[in-house]
């Protein structure tokens, strides 16, 4: 007997009235999740459930753009007066990672660990200190050691 492996559903997109319409049928009652996501065509129950949360949570409803968007996917050098200007921006708007990545084209993963580093040590934290120089006179004296 041969078994065929079921192919990974690729990402849906759904638009925001859809998932609007999908929380206001569960939340009515009248229909149950199998039903609405069969009405709907949502990819799983726990999706539906993740739409609700995030209803119930009072956050923002957004259509899922076609082609994932993700935020991780964004990656650009910085300044240190930027990151810092980020964290600011960031911690101004009670920690809205999302908006703060978005607005500044990050990723949310950047911001959440500037946001950590500022609040455990400050703007100083927010150095990249990685490729340090060694001080000159480190350096004279590895020089004379190869002699």
């Amino acid at each position: 007997r041969i078994w065929k492996l079921k192919g990974s559903p690729s990402w849906n997109s759904y638009t925001e009235e859809l998932k609007l319409s999908a929380i206001s049928d569960y939340l009515s009652g009248k229909y149950s999740i199998r039903e609405i996501t069969r009405k709907y065509l949502i990819s799983s129950h726990s999706v539906l459930l993740q739409w609700v949360n995030k209803y119930n949570s009072h956050r923002e409803i957004k259509g899922t753009p076609k082609g994932r968007a993700s935020s991780m996917t964004k990656g650009r050098k910085t300044t240190w007066n930027e990151r810092v200007q980020m964290v600011l921006d960031c911690l101004g708007n009670g920690k809205d990672y999302q908006r703060t990545a978005e607005t500044y084209e990050v990723s949310y993963q950047q911001v959440y660990q500037w946001v950590k580093k500022y609040e455990d040590g400050g703007d100083e934290a927010l150095k990249d200190k990685r490729g340090r120089k060694k001080k000159l006179n480190s350096l004279r004296r590895m020089k004379s050691s190869f002699k």
